[in-house]
């Protein structure tokens, strides 16, 4: 079973996005492009993916692939419109179809 040792970073600029790296390699080789968007990082934690890990919101395959093919894998926060729209079906089910 393949493993890798990965470094999450948190953004301190955007709410609810996080960027996976590789341990040895962490934030450096990265493109600039990315780390102007992403903002000032903060080191959440350091795990061992392997393709069968239960991530909350990506699948443990998709993440490892794209550290390997681009160097990094970017979560961004689920789009505000349906976040949203779950917070407000959840609160008032009665009057509202959703």
């Amino acid at each position: 079973m393949k493993k890798l040792l990965c470094d999450v970073y948190r953004s301190l600029k955007k709410d609810e996005a996080y960027l996976y790296v590789e341990q040895k390699t962490g934030l450096k080789d990265l493109p600039e492009a990315l780390l102007e968007v992403f903002g000032p990082a903060e080191k959440t934690l350091t795990l061992i993916l392997t393709e069968d890990k239960k991530l909350a919101r990506a699948e443990a395959a998709k993440v490892m692939a794209d550290i390997e093919e681009q160097g990094f894998y970017l979560q961004m926060p689920p789009a505000r419109e349906t976040y949203m729209l779950d917070l407000f079906c959840k609160k008032d089910k009665s009057d509202h179809e959703c």
